[in-house]
């Protein structure tokens, strides 16, 4: 593509160079560049893209996006355009590059703090039975034709508008994606077109990055102000029912669900069993029975939500009721891990407070005896949620195994320490184990087949990150192997 059609409506101070050149690719790393390609230049946290100019010269970069001064040899070779902020007009570069993608696909945006990974991969089997459907997510980016391993839940702006292309390319007519506060705050999801959005729930999460709850929140409502079709809200959220007030008199419908609220869809006569749920879902149309594969109360509201959104997309609830049905759930979501041992064993990622409380409720109603929960809190994140999980897991749990998440740069004994403040020291139902597997052995060990263990903190995950270094260790695979050593 031309670079000057690349530029439309790019708020540029100075362009040094020829702007009439073709551009093959657009790259913000340089270890990535390739011949005549455009390179843009952020100022990250760590590193500064202009100190990489010459490095991408040598790949083959022609023409660069830039925010400082640049002299280096033999500038009039290339071009250079000078923006107020870089990264800001990366999305609408990336749009224009590839020819505004997310406005040819039905893109769902589904925003809260949990169960968007269980909404979107949800929603996208429901969706592929009817037509192609791409998924954008913590677990994977599925463009229909290949799955990528994403570095963030929702990819930076030039990554996001090329997932939204290699689906067109595809022949997605959907979208389902999750969309991070992150992501709404730092600019990645602009220039993205979305058909509808989703609020799931809000409870602490993120104050490292957001000043408060209420900056917290204010990120998420971003997304209902970008959507051409419908929003759709959960009401029994304190936080969902500010959204819906502020969004209200916006020209495009907002739509509600909940359990305990009067809302559009409701859930009813509900049925929590360990191995699936049951409810009636009342629509604005008519009502229905639903069993799905996946126990726990927040499944009635993961699925709720799932509802509402086929409801708007006038998918027939029967396609709905048969993935709900027939699902395997979802990878780490409160996924039972299978054994010869005949001992109940979940991974979750929960790893927020109302997370965490969410799965030790739904396992209290079902568990026979013992639950024994492995927990504990990353580094160098929010530690005002530390004492806050500490409580929820003694108060839920029989035996409550604190351990090690993903340390990062902090020391793990400070992580514990702070978990330590919310935990009753009267009481003699919590353990300290530092290291995660011997944690996970530790709690398989004390188990019997009416007891239920389980690991909460990283689900998907298949790495430990300690210090600034990924070290392998799923969770599943160590309590399998802690099952076939009993």
């Amino acid at each position: 593509m031309r670079l000057d059609k690349i530029l439309e409506n790019v708020d540029t101070l100075n362009i040094y160079g020829d702007k009439n050149i073709d551009i093959d690719n657009i790259y913000y790393d340089s270890r990535e560049v390739t011949k005549n390609s455009l390179f843009i230049c952020i100022k990250g946290y760590n590193t500064n893209g202009h100190l990489y100019i010459e490095n991408a010269i040598k790949s083959g970069a022609k023409a660069f996006l830039i925010e400082e001064d640049i002299n280096i040899d033999n500038m009039d070779k290339y071009t250079f355009i000078k923006v107020s902020n870089t990264k800001d007009v990366m999305a609408k570069i990336a749009s224009n590059f590839y020819n505004e993608p997310s406005t040819k696909l039905d893109v769902i945006g589904i925003t809260g703090t949990n169960g968007k990974t269980s909404v979107s991969t949800l929603l996208k089997e429901i969706l592929n039975k009817v037509n192609k459907c791409g998924l954008i997510g913590t677990i994977e980016i599925d463009n229909s034709k290949e799955k990528i391993i994403p570095k963030n839940t929702t990819p930076e702006s030039l990554d996001l508008q090329k997932s939204f292309n290699d689906m067109l390319k595809n022949n997605c007519k959907y979208c389902a994606m999750e969309v991070s506060s992150h992501a709404l705050s730092l600019g990645r999801v602009k220039d993205t077109s979305f058909l509808m959005g989703l609020f799931t729930n809000l409870t602490e999460e993120h104050l490292d990055f957001h000043k408060n709850i209420e900056d917290y929140r204010n990120s998420k409502e971003k997304l209902f102000y970008m959507t051409t079709k419908a929003n759709i809200i959960n009401i029994d959220d304190e936080h969902g029912k500010i959204i819906l007030n502020n969004i209200k008199n916006l020209d495009i419908p907002v739509y509600t669900y909940a359990i305990n609220e009067h809302a559009d869809f409701m859930a009813s006569d509900i049925i929590l069993e360990k191995d699936h749920i049951e409810y009636k879902v009342k629509t604005p149309t008519y009502e229905d029975y639903i069993y799905v594969n996946i126990p726990g109360k927040f499944s009635v509201y993961n699925t709720l939500g799932i509802i509402s959104i086929c409801y708007i997309l006038d998918i027939d609830i029967n396609i709905v009721k048969e993935v709900f049905r027939n699902t395997k759930g979802i990878k780490g979501r409160f996924e039972s891990i299978k054994n010869n041992k005949k001992l109940n064993v979940i991974v979750d990622y929960a790893h927020t407070p109302d997370a965490l409380e969410n799965i030790l409720k739904a396992s209290k109603e079902f568990t026979k005896g013992k639950v024994i929960t492995v927990f504990g809190c990353g580094g160098d994140r929010d530690r005002l949620k530390r004492p806050i999980m500490g409580k929820i897991a003694q108060e839920y749990s029989d035996v409550a195994i604190i351990t090690s998440d993903n340390p990062r740069c902090e020391d793990p004994h400070k992580i514990i320490n702070d978990i330590l403040k919310g935990i009753n020291i009267k009481k003699d139902n919590y353990i300290i184990i530092e290291d995660r597997k011997e944690a996970i052995y530790k709690a398989i060990d004390m188990a019997n087949d009416k007891d239920l263990v389980i690991i909460a903190g990283k689900g998907h995950e298949d790495y430990q990150i300690i210090g600034k270094k990924k070290h392998p260790f799923d969770d599943t695979k160590v309590a399998l192997e802690a099952i076939n050593l009993k």
